[in-house]
C-alpha cells in the first residue's frame, strides 16, 4: 500500500493548497476544541461543505479533538461527538482517554486515531489502543528509525509519523511549561511556545556551554524544524502507513510548498516499487527536486531530530544538531537587525544592513524585539532597496536592535481550485441544537472490592534518588514513592546493597511517562525481578505500562499517574477498566475541576463511586518537570540555572535517560491540606524528585506541612484559577 500523505488544513485556503498539491488526506479542527485554538479553524457550515467535496474527490478528512477536557465540558464534548457521528468524517484524532471512552460507549461507528499527544512510543502502547478500537497511532516524535522498525514488527496498527514541520523540545504530550506560567496548556491547545524564548544563564561560571560564541543568554530550547524528505524511502521500507506534515497555523503557501515536495518523492517511491532498473535513480532525482522546492518553505533550520540516532537513547554529547542556542525562535528567512529608525506614524521606517534577501511591498515579515518580549507579523507597506541594505515600513513598538524575518513574499501566492465550491449553506446546525440529554456514565465500573484499604491514609513522599530515601525516613510517611530509572532499578536489584530504610512493601515504584520502544525489554525484565523481590505497588504513567503487569494482576496494585491526564470522570472510568487501584490528580488540575470530577454530590462521579472505592492522591508539593527531554544535555549545558525575561528562575537537571527543566519556585498547596481533608481527600503526595534534596530544606518543608503554614516563594500552578480559556481569560 502507498504511504498516505497527510497535510494540515488550518483554514479553507490551506485546505485548497493541500488538496491542490496532492495530499491524500487532511486534518482540520472546528472552532473548539482542537489542539491549536489559535488557528482559524472551520465554521460548521464550512466543515460540512468541505467534507462533502472531499468525499467526491476521494480524499480523506480527519477531525482533531486532540486536547484534554474538564468535567464541566462533558456535555459540550458529547454534543460535538454526536454531531460528528452524524456526519461521518474518516476519523477523529483524539488524546483524552475520556473522549476515547465516550466514543466507544456512545458512538462506536466513528473511526479513531490516537494523537501524538497520547505519547505512544512503543508497540505495547499501540497494541493497548488497538484493543480499545483505535485503528491508527500517530507515533511520538522522538523515535529513531530503528525503534520504528522494531515497533512495526510487533504491532498490526496503522502507524503515522511526523515528517516535516515545527518540533517541541519536550517529549510528545509531556510539556507543562506554558501551563505552569499562565494556564495556557499545550494539552488544551494554547501553548505559548516557551521553548522558543530567550533565556539568560544565572550561574555561567559553573556551567558547561560548548556551542560557538559562549554567551550568557540564548534560545537554549528552541529546536530546528523537522525535515525527513530524504528519509521517505526508509519509512516506506519500515512499513509506515502515513506521513504527516505539521502546520495548522501556517499559511496556505507554506502548506502547498511542503505538500508538493513530499508528493513528488512519495510518487517516485510508489513507481520505484515496480521492477525498473532506474527506480532508485528516479527516487534520488525526486528527492533532489523536493529539497529544492523546500528551500522556499520559510521555516527554521532543518533537522532529522532523533531519526538517525545511532543508539535509541541519545547519550550525552557536546553537540546535538537539532538544538542551537544561537538560533532564535524566528520563523522565516533571517533578514537581519534594524540599525536605524526614521519618521513616525505612517511614515515610520527602519533600515536593515544586508547584502542578500530584501523584501518588497506586499511581502509579509516577522519582527522580533531584541529582548524577545514581542513577536509580530507585518505586511510591508513600502520597501526601498539601497546599497548595503534596505528601508522598509516598521510598526510602532519596534526599533533599533530588533530582528526581521521574511515569512512570505507576495509573489509566492498561488491560486488553487477551491475545495469548498460556491456559496456555503448557512443551514448547518451546530452541536447541541437538539438539546439531547447527557448520556449516562460510561458502563465501565470499578471493581466492587474496596481499594482504599490497599493504600493507607496520610502523606506519600516521592523521591528520585536512593540517597533521598534516607533523608525522608525520619517522617515515616504512609508510603514512599521512588522513581524507577535504570540507576535506581540497578541499585534495588543489587543483592550486595546495604539495607534500605524502607521495606519493598513500603515503596511504590513510579514509572517514567516516556516509554520508548528501546526501553520495553529492559523495563519488562526489571519489573519481573522487582515483583519477585516483593515490590507490589507501581505508578503507571503511560498506556504501554499496563501490559508490563499482565502476568501479576493478582499480586500487584497499580496507580494511574498524573501523566495519564485524568481531568474528567470518563477518563477515570477508562483507566479503572484497565485495573488501576488509585488515581493521581494531574499536576495541571485545579480545585474546582477536582471537586466536579470526584465530589460524591456529582451525578456522574456518584454513579461510579470513585471517591469511596478507589483512592485519589493529590499532589500538594512538587517541582513539576516543565520540559521532559529525551536527551542527556550534560555536555551541552550542564546543570544550568537560567531565567526568562519575566525574571522567573529555572533549573536544568540532566541524567543519562533524559533531561528536565523545572521551575525554581515549587508548586505548593501544602497549606490547603486541612481543607482537602474536609472535602474527603485522605492521601497527599509531597514530590521531592526535583533538585538534590537537602536535609535542612526537607526539615523546613515538613515543619510547614505539619503546622499547616504556607511556604514562601511558591507557585500555585493552576490550582486556584484553572486553565486559561478564551471564555474567562483568567489572568494569573
Amino acid at each position: 500500500m502507498p504511504i498516505e500523505l497527510l497535510a494540515p488544513a488550518g483554514s479553507p485556503e490551506a485546505l485548497n493548497a493541500a488538496i491542490g498539491e496532492g495530499a491524500d488526506a487532511v486534518y482540520l479542527g472546528l472552532k473548539n476544541p482542537n489542539s491549536r485554538i489559535q488557528s482559524a479553524g472551520f465554521t460548521y457550515p464550512q466543515f460540512e461543505a468541505a467534507l462533502r467535496s472531499l468525499r467526491r474527490m476521494g480524499k480523506k478528512c480527519y477531525v482533531t479533538i486532540n486536547t484534554v477536557f474538564e468535567q464541566r465540558e462533558v456535555d459540550r464534548i458529547y454534543q460535538l461527538l454526536k454531531y460528528l457521528s452524524s456526519l461521518g468524517p474518516d476519523a477523529l484524532i483524539v488524546q483524552d482517554f475520556g473522549i476515547l471512552a465516550m466514543l466507544r460507549s456512545e458512538f462506536p461507528n466513528i473511526k479513531l486515531h490516537a494523537a501524538a499527544e497520547m505519547n505512544i512510543a512503543c508497540d505495547r502502547g499501540a497494541n493497548a489502543l488497538s484493543r480499545h478500537g483505535v485503528s491508527r497511532v500517530a507515533l511520538a516524535r522522538e523515535l529513531s528509525l530503528e525503534e520504528m522498525k522494531s515497533l512495526r514488527a510487533d504491532t498490526n496498527m496503522e502507524l503515522e509519523v511526523l515528517v516535516h514541520g515545527a518540533l517541541c523540545i519536550s517529549a510528545s504530550g509531556l510539556c507543562l511549561f506554558s501551563s505552569c506560567l499562565g494556564g495556557k496548556s499545550a494539552n488544551r491547545g494554547i501553548c505559548t511556545q516557551a521553548c522558543r524564548r530567550l533565556y539568560h544563564k544565572e550561574d555561567s561560571a559553573a556551567d558547561v556551554f560548548t556551542h560557538e560564541g559562549d554567551a550568557d543568554h540564548g534560545y537554549y530550547f528552541s529546536p530546528g524544524d523537522l525535515q525527513l524528505i530524504e528519509r521517505l524511502p526508509d519509512l516506506a521500507a519500515a512499513g509506515i502507513n502515513a506521513v504527516r506534515i505539521e502546520g495548522r497555523m501556517k499559511s496556505a503557501d507554506y502548506v502547498g510548498t511542503v505538500v508538493s515536495a513530499y508528493r513528488l518523492v512519495l510518487d517516485s517511491i510508489a513507481e520505484g516499487s515496480s521492477p525498473k532498473e532506474d527506480g532508485d535513480d528516479k527516487i534520488r532525482q525526486s528527492i533532489a527536486k523536493g529539497l529544492e522546492i523546500l528551500r522556499g518553505d520559510f521555516a527554521r533550520s532543518k533537522t532529522t531530530f532523533y531519526f538517525d540516532a545511532p543508539q535509541p537513547q541519545v547519550r550525552a554529547a557536546k553537540r546535538i544538531d537539532w538544538l542551537n542556542p544561537a538560533q532564535d525562535g524566528g520563523l522565516g528567512i533571517n533578514l537581519g537587525v534594524i540599525t536605524k529608525i526614521q519618521g513616525k506614524d505612517d511614515t515610520r521606517r527602519g533600515f536593515v544592513p544586508v547584502s542578500g534577501n530584501k523584501p518588497k511591498a506586499g511581502d509579509s515579515i516577522r519582527l522580533h524585539s531584541s529582548d524577545d518580549s514581542k513577536r509580530v507579523s507585518h505586511k510591508v507597506q513600502f520597501a526601498e532597496a539601497v546599497a548595503g541594505g534596505f528601508w522598509f515600513s516598521v510598526p510602532e513598538g519596534f526599533g533599533r536592535g530588533d530582528r526581521v524575518y521574511l515569512s512570505q513574499t507576495k509573489a509566492m501566492s498561488k491560486r488553487y481550485k477551491p475545495v469548498i465550491a460556491g456559496n456555503v449553506s448557512r443551514n448547518a446546525r451546530p452541536p447541541g441544537h437538539d438539546k439531547a440529554p447527557l448520556p449516562p456514565m460510561s458502563p465501565v465500573k470499578t471493581p466492587a472490592r474496596n481499594k482504599a484499604s490497599v493504600f493507607p491514609e496520610g502523606l506519600y513522599l516521592a523521591v528520585s534518588r536512593i540517597e533521598d530515601l534516607y533523608i525522608v525516613q525520619s517522617s515515616r510517611p504512609a508510603r514512599v514513592m521512588l522513581k524507577l530509572t535504570r540507576k535506581t532499578a540497578g541499585y534495588l536489584l543489587n543483592e550486595d546493597k546495604p539495607p534500605l530504610p524502607f521495606k519493598p512493601a513500603e515503596i511504590i515504584l513510579t514509572l517514567d511517562p516516556y516509554f520508548p520502544q528501546a526501553a520495553v525489554a529492559p523495563l519488562a525484565d526489571e519489573i519481573e525481578q522487582l515483583v519477585d523481590m516483593g515490590y507490589r505497588q507501581f505508578v503507571v504513567n503511560n498506556l504501554g505500562h499496563f501490559s508490563l503487569f499482565r502476568n501479576f494482576r493478582g499480586e500487584i496494585q497499580m496507580i494511574a499517574g498524573p501523566w495519564l491526564y485524568m481531568f474528567n470522570s470518563w477518563a477515570l472510568a477508562f483507566l479503572a477498566s484497565l485495573g488501576v487501584d488509585g488515581f493521581v490528580s494531574p499536576l495541571e488540575n485545579n480545585r474546582q475541576n477536582l471537586e466536579r470530577t470526584l465530589n460524591t454530590g456529582n451525578r456522574q462521579a456518584h454513579s461510579t463511586g470513585y471517591a469511596a472505592r478507589s483512592p485519589v492522591f493529590i499532589p500538594v508539593f512538587a517541582w513539576p518537570p516543565l520540559f521532559h527531554i529525551r536527551a542527556d544535555l550534560t555536555q551541552v549545558y550542564g546543570a544550568m540555572s537560567f531565567s526568562d525575561n519575566r525574571d522567573e528562575l529555572f533549573s536544568l537537571i540532566c541524567e543519562p535517560e533524559g533531561s528536565q527543566v523545572i521551575l525554581r519556585k515549587p508548586f505548593s498547596i501544602t497549606d490547603k491540606i486541612p481543607f482537602l481533608r474536609e472535602a474527603g481527600f485522605r492521601r497527599f503526595i509531597i514530590d521531592l524528585s526535583g533538585p538534590p534534596l537537602k536535609k535542612t530544606d526537607y526539615k523546613d518543608l515538613m515543619r510547614a506541612v505539619n503546622n499547616g503554614a504556607p511556604l514562601p516563594n511558591i507557585n500555585r500552578f493552576n490550582w486556584k484559577d484553572g486553565f486559561y480559556s478564551t471564555e474567562n481569560k483568567h489572568k494569573k
